[in-house]
């Protein structure tokens, strides 16, 4: 809220999927803003309408799918976005069920993306 002299974001993305990040996009979102949620949720989040109902924010969801693919794809080949800076883990193929442990339990391990190598 600092960044923005207190007014807030026009687009906060939740994409983690636990309650505290939805929470934080409600603190953050500006009048009028937009709180993109793409994150799998495993457990009920609260919606504030209490602090919300006069900000005329909009709420999206949507799961991950390949209707964006040829649009980050164009991105990615424009150098728009570097997706090295995405990538927190590595592992070997061996060691897929470490991959899907730490990618589970992302809020403990800080995975945002994770990289299988063969």
């Amino acid at each position: 809220m600092a960044m923005t002299g207190g007014r807030g974001v026009d687009t906060a993305i939740e994409a983690v999927g636990i309650p505290a990040t939805f929470e934080m996009c409600e603190e953050i979102i500006a009048p009028g803003g937009v709180i993109a949620n793409i994150g799998v949720h495993g457990k009920p989040v609260t919606l504030h309408l209490e602090r919300l109902w006069d900000r005329n924010i909009t709420i999206t969801t949507r799961l991950v799918d390949t209707v964006s693919t040829p649009m980050l794809l164009n991105s990615l080949a424009a150098g728009a976005i570097d997706p090295t800076r995405l990538i927190t883990h590595h592992f070997k193929l061996d060691q897929i069920l470490d991959a899907y442990d730490a990618f589970g339990h992302a809020a403990d391990t800080g995975a945002l993306k994770v990289i299988i190598e063969a």
